[in-house]
């Protein structure tokens, strides 16, 4: 018979990891509505890329005005020691392409550095897609 109090902590475990999968895909659901949404007023050619992992950082690289081919650079981050470099490069690849989709929707590309900010960064992001997609011209 198993002991009640690692039963209890298993299920205890299986809630969290079930809570955190359901909280991980409304991130992901809410992330690809925003990016299409913002690829279509942005007149982008294939705003359904937004959906298609690997595929929606080429879109949000294409949007902010580099070739779609970059994104292999992500590639090089799972090769040792030269890892580190290539994830500065595809970061700041990735804050130069938000500014210049900030500032093509008329809002500031300076707010792109606020998700920066440890503890806050990834809340923003979510908040500046979201401005981004749905704010009225």
């Amino acid at each position: 018979m198993a002991d009640p109090m690692i039963a209890g902590l298993l299920a205890m475990f299986g809630a969290f990891i079930a809570v955190f999968f359901v909280i991980g895909i409304a991130i992901y659901v809410y992330s690809a509505l925003a990016l299409m949404s913002i690829a279509k007023r942005l007149n982008d050619p294939h705003p359904w890329l937004a959906w298609i992992p690997y595929a929606n950082f080429a879109l949000v690289l294409s949007l902010g005005g580099f070739h779609w081919a970059w994104v292999f650079l992500l590639i090089g981050a799972f090769i040792p020691f030269v890892g580190i470099l290539v994830s500065i490069a595809v970061a700041v690849l990735a804050i130069i392409s938000m500014w210049r989709i900030c500032e093509k929707r008329n809002f500031p590309g300076w707010t792109v550095l606020l998700t920066l900010i440890p503890g806050l960064g990834g809340i923003w992001g979510l908040v500046l897609i979201g401005i981004l997609a749905w704010k009225k011209d």
